[in-house]
């Protein structure tokens, strides 16, 4: 079911490295001229692009697109209690988590009368979106809202798509979930089109253009937020999902392959990969697969994903080209099934998150670590950071002067003004001490 690539015996440069690492590219390369065209369309039609879309996609037509406050209050009401309790255990969890990200206000004197202070700004409206279809993630909603509250955004919008099978409404799980965090402006609307919505408005459903647009969903959710940057900003493209496990012969092959397969069940085009230098832990896992696929509810999905290219055993020489594998793939989720996996991790620097040790499966972080699971795919853990109350704000400087501190510099300014030809930028300075 899972392909092998074979790396062992073979000096590597970066760029072989990068080349080696499974990757659907096909699938993603259609998705962004789709989700371009997607968001094109909302932008110039509104609503009746969003309503054709439904019909389209989700097989829905005539449905409430701005959802009653009702429907948000009957599916809370509704909410079996013990998804309530854990809803607001994860809730809890990821607000103690989120505050660490909000730094303090910092002021640096730079001499007498001269201060630059260092202040982080929220901004002011976002939108997040939260995925629908295969699968039902009320976690989601947790993992977007409380990031963006507890960095002090004033207006969180919330879109997630109508749902045949409940009468064109969202699902009530999500309702119940956007209800418990008090948010009261929802949108039953799904996919590319909608984040093409929350960058551009629709004026017909009351919904203005937000600041930011964050969340999860497939590849054409992250190749529309590509389409709309540069308009509004973004958290990382986090499309289908990737789970990476680096695991040694000391490994639980049974354990890793209920890891790999649990996000496998995402969606056809989730990423499985393991890597390790075990040749009879990559020959154990590979059974423990096959055999807990096929008996797993969603064994169709799973079989598909597992089977793709972006989905592999990774054979390698040793730890050190384990870890310069991992790096190169920057994996969504990575997970370290190692004898040493604690002192290990600090060397696996490019991963959306880590989880250490074989007690701290990715499922963990997908719900109840306190964590957040809207994370970066398809290599952008390179460079860029998952969701978190740091994706909402803009760091600002802040400058204060008096006379004297300008007085002090005000000759260092007209010289720098006056190499780059910038006269007039001299001239402000000396206004000041002139009548």
């Amino acid at each position: 079911m899972l392909r092998t690539i074979d790396l062992r015996g073979r000096e590597l440069s970066p760029a072989d490295m990068l080349a080696a690492v499974p990757r659907a590219t096909q699938a993603r390369a259609e998705a962004l001229d789709t989700a371009a065209r997607l968001v094109d369309d909302v932008r110039e039609h509104g609503d009746a692009a969003l309503r054709d879309q439904a019909e389209r996609f989700d097989r829905v037509t005539g449905h409430d697109i701005r959802v009653p406050a009702t429907q948000i209050e009957e599916a809370l009401a509704a909410l079996d209690p013990e998804v309530s309790d854990a809803l607001e255990e994860a809730i809890r969890r990821v607000r103690l988590a989120s505050a660490a990200q909000v730094p303090e206000p910092r002021t640096t004197r730079i001499g007498d009368g001269a201060t630059i202070t260092q202040r982080w700004q929220p901004v002011q409206r976002v939108g997040v979106y939260i995925p629908g279809g295969k699968a039902v993630y009320p976690s989601s909603v947790i993992m977007n809202v409380v990031p963006a509250q507890v960095a002090g955004v004033a207006q969180i919008a919330l879109a997630s798509p109508p749902q045949a099978d409940q009468d064109g409404r969202i699902h009530p799980t999500i309702l119940a979930a956007a209800g418990l965090l008090g948010v009261t402006e929802v949108y039953a609307m799904g996919g590319a089109g909608a984040i093409g919505a929350f960058a551009h408005g629709v004026a017909a459903v009351d919904l203005d253009p937000v600041d930011v647009v964050s969340g999860p969903g497939n590849n054409y959710v992250a190749s529309a937020k590509r389409a709309v940057a540069g308009v509004v900003g973004t958290d990382s493209e986090a499309g289908a999902t990737e789970i990476l496990v680096v695991a040694d012969a000391s490994a639980d092959a049974r354990l890793v392959a209920a890891d790999l397969v649990s996000q496998a069940e995402h969606d056809e085009q989730a990423s499985a990969v393991l890597v390790t230098d075990s040749v009879e832990l990559a020959e154990q896992v590979a059974a423990e697969v096959a055999l807990q696929a096929g008996r797993t509810r969603h064994s169709a999905r799973v079989a598909i994903a597992l089977d793709g290219p972006q989905s592999a055993i990774v054979l390698v020489d040793d730890r050190d080209m384990a870890t310069a594998f991992s790096n190169a793939y920057a994996p969504e989720h990575l997970e370290l099934h190692l004898v040493d996996a604690e002192e290990a991790a600090a060397s696996f620097t490019s991963a959306g998150a880590v989880f250490v040790g074989d007690q701290t499966p990715v499922s963990l972080g997908d719900y109840m670590a306190g964590s957040n699971h809207v994370l970066p795919t398809g290599g952008q853990a390179r460079y860029a950071p998952g969701l978190g109350a740091y994706t909402f704000l803009r760091p600002q400087q802040v400058i204060s002067y008096d006379r004297d501190a300008l007085a002090a510099v005000r000759a260092g300014v007209v010289a720098l003004a006056n190499t780059e030809i910038l006269p007039a930028h001299g001239e402000a300075i000396e206004a000041r001490f002139t009548a």
